[in-house]
């Protein structure tokens, strides 16, 4: 193999590992991510590690911080706001772009998709669910011709599945719940797109990603009551 093929691909390799392992809770919010530590553990040099952390850094998922090095970003509203204010803005546009180009190959797919999701319902899987969901958005996007477009929401949906998790993670809300909807209203969105109802399913995928914000972010304001709570109740006794 090419040297640089093969360090790009050990690269990406990494990457990928790293991203799911802050999605899923190995490293919580505010842990650091030793480049030493993780270059041992990967048995490899420092440099793919440090390639691999400063795209985690674009994604939002950790924060390069002077004299400490890498650090597990902390969930936010602002965070969330902004990531969520950039999706109502460009998916729309991004639907509307691909809806006339969509065919029969195209929906099956889709309906394939809602299928997997149902199975990682059942299953109570959220990264199999968050996979699938991502997946979802960019194949209803992918007749967009906007590449530029499709990397940054690309991105914007990885950010957002660490994010997601806590909501559907979060049983005092929406719970369970929220994938049952997620999984209704991307039936509409089919239903919308198959019918050629280009402004219809333009203005429900706008309302149907800031369902989910709005969902999150209250779930984000139980989550910190909670630990203000227990905060509380430790200083107690």
């Amino acid at each position: 193999m090419n040297p640089l093929l093969k360090h790009r691909t050990l690269s990406a390799a990494i990457l990928d590992q790293l991203r799911r392992a802050i999605l899923d809770g190995t490293y919580p919010a505010g842990a650091q991510l030793r480049q030493d530590a993780l270059a041992a553990t990967f048995n490899v040099s420092r440099i793919p590690i440090r390639e691999a952390l400063f795209q985690l850094d674009a994604e939002g998922l950790v924060r390069i911080v002077p004299q400490k090095g890498a650090i597990v970003s902390e969930l936010s509203a602002d965070e969330i706001n902004d990531v969520f204010g950039l999706r109502m803005l460009l998916e729309p546009r991004l639907l509307a772009r691909s809806i006339p180009h969509l065919d029969a190959g195209d929906f099956a797919r889709f309906e394939d998709m809602q299928q997997q999701m149902v199975a990682a319902t059942a299953a109570q899987d959220l990264s199999r669910w968050g996979q699938m969901n991502a997946e979802f958005h960019m194949a209803l996007y992918g007749h967009a011709g906007q590449p530029r477009s499709l990397s940054i929401v690309h991105s914007l949906l990885q950010s957002s599945d660490r994010y997601t998790r806590v909501q559907l993670s979060d049983t005092a809300g929406s719970g369970m719940a929220g994938m049952q909807r997620a999984f209704e209203e991307h039936a509409t969105l089919i239903d919308l797109s198959r019918a050629g109802e280009t402004a219809r399913a333009c203005a429900f995928l706008e309302e149907h990603i800031r369902t989910v914000h709005d969902d999150l972010l209250r779930a984000l304001e139980r989550g910190a009551r909670e630990a203000a709570r227990l905060q509380e109740a430790g200083a107690v006794s």
